[in-house]
């Protein structure tokens, strides 16, 4: 689905003739999110910005509907299924956790996706130019960016040996990212710590093994658990005097 075609899902409602129009339901828009309203404040004004420029005006002739599973992605599905439920118009998957999540419901509803990884590659579309099925998007191929962000630390920190990657183990894609991280380790003749957090208690333990091994710099992958506890990494970074790279600026 392109985005004229999203357009005019949208805008069927208001297409109608005033008499008939005054009988047609308001469509709204599933937002399904990761982590929470406050983290993502400025990408969903951004995105509210992008409905006023093609016509579309919160409460006045579209809603939003939106779910945050507050960075415990194991809330998504139950929060996409009760969009699915609602019912929207069309939802809104912030992220490959609930872009998965939604996909999974079975909903005939059309999925507008925004992620960091290849939608091919995860099955999600059949191509990029040619999505087919119900699910198109955007994709910043973030996780193609990770050895980047190892290559920028190398750069840095160049007296630093050995480096380190912060993975959530239960990320969907956690496994490939910890391969495509390794093998750009070894092409910058690096040893790579792979430490695993998937809950805060996690996070002590795997800043205490950075010592352990003399880490000498970290990457924080891009983690919708990561992300809502960007301000609690930030501090253990700084006690531990841990050059580190992230995502967001926030975290800077």
């Amino acid at each position: 689905m392109r985005r004229r075609d999203f357009i005019g899902l949208l805008g069927g409602a208001a297409a109608f003739p005033i008499a008939v129009r005054a009988q047609q339901p308001m469509p709204v828009i599933g937002f399904l999110g990761p982590s929470s309203r406050k983290l993502f404040a400025e990408r969903l004004e951004a995105f509210r910005q992008g409905l006023d420029e093609a016509g579309f005006h919160q409460d006045r002739n579209v809603r939003i509907e939106d779910r945050w599973a507050g960075g415990d992605v194991s809330r998504l599905p139950t929060l996409a299924i009760d969009l699915a439920r609602y019912p929207v118009t069309i939802v809104v998957a912030a992220g490959l956790s609930a872009t998965l999540a939604a996909k999974a419901t079975k909903t005939t509803i059309p999925i507008v996706f925004f992620l960091g990884e290849d939608p091919v590659e995860l099955g999600l579309v059949d191509s990029l130019n040619r999505p087919g099925g119900s699910l198109t998007g955007v994709t910043t191929l973030n996780t193609e960016v990770g050895p980047k962000r190892l290559e920028l630390l190398k750069q840095l920190v160049p007296s630093a040996n050995v480096m380190a990657v912060l993975i959530n183990p239960n990320s969907p894609n956690s496994e490939s990212l910890a391969k495509n991280m390794q093998e750009a380790a070894r092409s910058l003749g690096l040893r790579l710590v792979i430490l695993h957090a998937s809950t805060e208690r996690d996070f002590d333990r795997a800043f205490t093994n950075l010592t352990e091994h003399r880490v000498g710099a970290l990457v924080i992958t891009t983690d919708a658990f990561f992300i809502s506890r960007a301000e609690q990494l930030a501090r253990l970074t700084v006690r531990h005097a841990m050059p580190a790279v992230f995502r967001y600026r926030d975290f800077v």
